[in-house]
């Protein structure tokens, strides 16, 4: 995760950011910093890496690399805004003694568009992520990656549309997706939880599931509801100032697989 020092909406890359709405950087501190004590709650171990002046969306860590395996797959951002960031995780897990940090040569976010289960990594595009980036990652990290077409501009990353509940299913919603794709995860995922529109719209599918819990934004009433009776132990958060930016709980969280 990245502290979120530098916050703010300085310019608009996806539809939820709106510079002159602004932002109360203290306010979303606050709310980072109780998504980060929920996670330690949970018994999960929380990395920091320094946030850098100039780069007020770093605290989207999310989007910085995929990890699968101990190996890293760098980001390379399709804004330049952001084209910063890649470098920065890239070079923090080097130093953090990971061996495999592979530099990509196609556009990727991270897992904002890499989603990995444990048979294989789900990988949307269609907004900012290079599908020759799916074939790269397949490639780097020997994992089959499935390609999601993402279609609404509101939902730009596949971790605003779609999480893992664990290793075998996901929670999503269909109306970010192509039909082609929602046949694709009809037939992958028969079990799946889907949102409706208004849990959508809130940011509820950019959510961190660890197989029995789920860190979900507050507001998202009716698929909080759905995952309990499904038997999740839910966790709700506020981070209704960080999403001024386009980001929720999964935005701001870089799941490392060692």
């Amino acid at each position: 995760m990245c502290r979120p020092e530098f916050f703010a909406v300085e310019y608009a890359i996806n539809p939820w950011m709106d510079p002159s709405a602004g932002a109360d950087r203290d306010r979303a501190i606050a709310q980072w910093e109780a998504l980060r004590q929920a996670y330690l709650d949970l018994g999960h171990t929380v990395d920091l890496i320094d946030p850098i002046e100039g780069l007020p969306d770093m605290v989207f860590a999310a989007n910085g690399a995929l990890v699968v395996d101990g190996r890293v797959y760098g980001a390379k951002f399709a804004n330049a805004e952001r084209a910063a960031e890649g470098p920065a995780y890239a070079d923090w897990f080097r130093k953090a003694g990971f061996a495999e940090v592979i530099d990509p040569q196609h556009t990727n976010e991270g897992e904002g568009d890499f989603l990995t289960l444990d048979d294989f990594i789900l990988a949307g595009t269609g907004f900012r992520t290079d599908i020759a980036a799916h074939k790269e990652a397949q490639e780097a990290l020997g994992r089959p990656v499935i390609t999601l077409q993402l279609v609404d501009p509101r939902f730009y990353h596949l971790d605003t549309a779609l999480f893992p509940l664990d290793g075998h299913n996901v929670c999503y919603y269909p109306g970010a997706f192509s039909e082609g794709s929602r046949r694709v995860l009809e037939s992958l995922f028969p079990d799946a939880v889907i949102a409706g529109h208004a849990d959508a719209e809130v940011l509820g599918l950019n959510a961190v599931g660890d197989g029995r819990n789920v860190v979900i934004n507050a507001e998202a009433t009716a698929l909080i509801e759905e995952l309990g009776r499904r038997g999740y132990q839910v966790v709700p958060v506020d981070l209704s100032e960080l999403r001024k930016a386009g980001g929720g709980p999964k935005c701001c969280t870089l799941e490392i697989r060692r």
